[in-house]
């Protein structure tokens, strides 16, 4: 007879279990690193103190882990409702087009503070805009959720280099990208936050004040998903459509509304580069985040306090990495990318490895289960 396997609890389902995933993906990285002749110990060492030792490194892994933290809300928005947004690629890069707009248009005039909300509003209505095409194609005509928000990103992708390259680049400039933003369109920087703690000055680092608002953003999903009807709403429209349909609830209404939150969400990661770092709108400035975003919220389980944590641990492999090409020249850059795959085919695509094992061993630990066994021994 097979092994019963137990409910895990919560600390196992979200602590345990993306632990063992990501203690897998380094250990398999560290036999990579070795094939290349390198010590995978001292290689750690590296990456953490990278990213963590230094001010300056802590700045750049935060700075990183908000865009993210965007990204991964996102996905788990459209994850709860069901679907599957993998377009945040594409709504991110057509969010910078509307925070061009805003930013060119009255940077001049306004202050950061009061041109930041209004950057924030359009942010998030280009990116649901692009959102609401791929939904609206669902939830009318049955059009794959997925198939589309791919094709979306080549789309919006296409468009940016249309409008960088014919329309809002300077005359006389060769570069694809806008003016530098003057002082009203660029965001303070929370460097000295860090500094509080007893580190260095940090000079150069472009962590700012878009890591307040993504943790907003992710108090705000909470809220959302847990604590509101349209989150009951999503959530059951996700688990079970029919159930969903029957209890009344629009699946029109649903699909178009969690995937325009979702759009918006990856609307809002535009702003971290854009404003808060190179100060203009140039191409390609989403740089994947967008896709790493989906592996953020698998590792996460879609829950916000989850796609925090993981949004500073992939923030930890960009900087420190880094800092590893840097120190290790037999790692290159390539080598990074595939530590960064190991942990996101780990953590996503192989999350549910080990569960069985880990379920059935807190079945056989669990007081039901030995009664049941000593009453078979009886009988």
């Amino acid at each position: 007879m097979s092994t019963p396997y137990a409910k895990l609890p919560a600390w196992a389902d979200y602590g345990l279990i993306p632990l063992v995933n990501l203690a897998v993906a380094f250990i398999v990285a560290g036999l990579v690193v070795l094939l290349v002749g390198e010590n995978p110990f001292r290689a750690a060492v590296i990456l953490v103190e990278g990213a963590f030792g230094r001010g300056q490194g802590i700045a750049y892994t935060l700075f990183y882990a908000t865009t993210f933290i965007f990204s991964g809300l996102s996905v788990a928005v459209a994850f709860h409702c069901g679907l599957f947004n993998i377009g945040g690629e594409g709504q991110g890069y057509i969010a910078g087009l509307g925070i061009a707009i805003v930013c060119l248009s009255l940077d001049s005039v306004l202050p950061w503070y009061l041109l930041f909300p209004i950057a924030i509003a359009a942010a998030a209505l280009f990116g649901a805009l692009w959102a609401l095409i791929p939904a609206w194609l669902q939830a009318k005509r049955g059009s794959h959720i997925v198939i589309t928000t791919i094709m979306f990103n080549f789309i919006a992708a296409s468009i940016m280099v249309y409008m960088l390259v014919d329309v809002i680049k300077p005359v006389g400039a060769m570069a694809p990208q806008t003016r530098n933003f003057l002082d009203g369109a660029q965001l303070p920087k929370l460097n000295w936050l860090i500094e509080l703690f007893g580190f260095a000055k940090i000079r150069s680092a472009p962590f700012n004040i878009s890591f307040i608002l993504a943790l907003v953003m992710a108090w705000l999903v909470w809220l959302l998903i847990w604590r509101t009807k349209l989150g009951y709403e999503m959530r059951t429209y996700g688990f079970s459509p029919k159930a969903a349909r029957y209890a009344g609830i629009s699946e029109t209404r649903i699909i178009l509304v969690a995937m325009m939150i979702s759009g918006a969400l990856s609307g809002m990661m535009a702003l971290n580069p854009t404003m808060g770092d190179q100060h203009n709108v140039a191409l390609d400035f989403v740089s994947g985040a967008g896709f790493v975003g989906i592996a953020v919220a698998l590792m996460g389980r879609s829950h916000p306090v989850g796609i925090v944590l993981a949004s500073i641990l992939f923030g930890m492999l960009y900087q420190g990495g880094a800092e590893l090409s840097f120190e290790m020249p037999n790692i290159s850059r390539d080598m990074i990318v595939i530590i960064q795959g190991l942990v996101i085919l780990f953590a996503g695509a192989l999350e549910h490895m080990f569960r069985p094992a880990i379920q059935a061993l807190f079945a056989s630990l669990s007081p039901k289960s030995v009664g049941m066994a000593e009453a078979g021994k009886g009988a």
